[in-house]
């Protein structure tokens, strides 16, 4: 088991290196400003898809735009 210390380096980690940093501190501050409730947040503000779903989907799009932004 991990401890807390350990779960938010991993986080901020993770946040890092989807968004870059300043964009996983904007995300951190959006959180911390408002009142969010994550768990209401998973149950409706995701999309009703398997990872394996997003995960194909992200791919796609992530080619997409490989693609468009080739010279």
């Amino acid at each position: 088991m991990k401890t807390e210390a350990e779960i938010r380096m991993k986080g901020m980690q993770a946040l890092i290196s989807a968004l870059g940093l300043v964009e996983a501190e904007r995300f951190l501050v959006a959180v911390s400003r408002d009142k969010f409730d994550y768990t209401e947040w998973r149950r409706t503000g995701l999309p009703e898809m398997t990872v394996e779903e997003i995960s194909t989907a992200a791919n796609k799009l992530a080619d997409s735009l490989n693609r468009a932004n080739k010279p």
